[in-house]
């Protein structure tokens, strides 16, 4: 008999299969892209892409076919993306869980310091290889050229992205209209009107993508608690799959197509006795 969780976990896993195409195609599509940006997220997407594939196949034909070893590949794999997905929103957690910005007296958007982030993600952007790949994702962006022609007035009245605020401008702090003996930001000796240099080796450049790197890393632990328990479903009804296919067509409870015992009728013994004593006699 095709049993119900059987029937639910097979659809599942088909549109999860077909979901996995466009995942992999664009993995692909980004490998053969010239454009920087869009190569951090090639690998990843590559792996996840190839992984639902693979899962989602083994528990398509494990659930709809009754193939025992393809279901128990399934949930063992299952089970290992559910703990590599546990540890890496609770990760995500903890590396983002300080920065947010300081506001700046007579401004709307917010300034942001290097030592305000968690060491993990300062020692990645210090990484002068790694800084290098995103400085000239910046550059590419051309996000500073939208705020290349604003006004004072547009500073006052504006908002800026932490990029923007860290990347495209010197320091609100910094004074550049008289020789002053004060020590300022090291930010602001860093700074260079070159369009291709402006704060781009600045800490508050490095800031900056860190607030956003925060920002994208706390939506995308959200939708990691969404998938998590989405997936801790899928995983309970392919567990019951997985008992499902054990048992026998015939719906016996135990055993492949068979009971494990059988109780004898009640003539069974006197007939058992009844042939012992013939055996007796002749």
């Amino acid at each position: 008999m095709y049993r119900f969780s059987n029937t639910v976990i097979g659809f599942l896993n088909l549109f999860t299969l077909l979901a996995s195409i466009p995942i992999i195609g664009a993995g692909l599509w980004m490998a053969k892209s010239s454009t920087t940006c869009e190569s951090f997220l090639q690998t990843p997407l590559l792996i996840l892409g190839f992984v639902i594939l693979i899962i989602s196949l083994a528990g398509f034909i494990g659930a709809c076919f009754n193939v025992v070893w393809a279901l128990w590949v399934y949930l063992l794999v299952m089970m290992l993306i559910i703990a590599a997905l546990m540890g890496l929103t609770i990760f995500g957690f903890a590396v983002t869980s300080q920065g947010g910005g300081h506001e700046i007296a007579g401004r709307v958007y917010r300034e942001y310091r290097l030592e305000d982030y968690s060491p993990w993600l300062r020692n990645k952007v210090k990484d002068p290889q790694y800084w290098n790949t995103i400085r000239s994702c910046l550059l590419n962006s051309k996000t500073c050229g939208k705020i290349a022609l604003w006004t004072p007035l547009d500073y006052l009245n504006n908002d800026m992205t932490p990029v923007q605020s860290g990347c495209c401008k010197p320091p609100t702090s910094c004074n550049y209209e008289m020789m002053t003996m004060v020590a300022q930001n090291p930010d602001c000796y860093r700074w260079n009107n070159a369009p291709t240099v402006l704060c781009y080796e600045c800490d508050s450049c490095k800031a900056g993508v860190l607030e956003s790197v925060r920002r994208d890393w706390h939506k995308l632990s959200v939708l990691n608690i969404v998938m998590l328990l989405l997936l801790i479903g899928i995983y309970s009804i392919g567990c019951c799959a997985f008992q499902n296919t054990k048992r026998a067509e015939t719906d016996y409870p135990y055993g492949q197509n068979r009971m494990s015992k059988v109780r004898p009728r009640w003539d069974y013994y006197w007939w058992r006795w009844w042939h012992d004593k013939k055996e007796q006699l002749y």
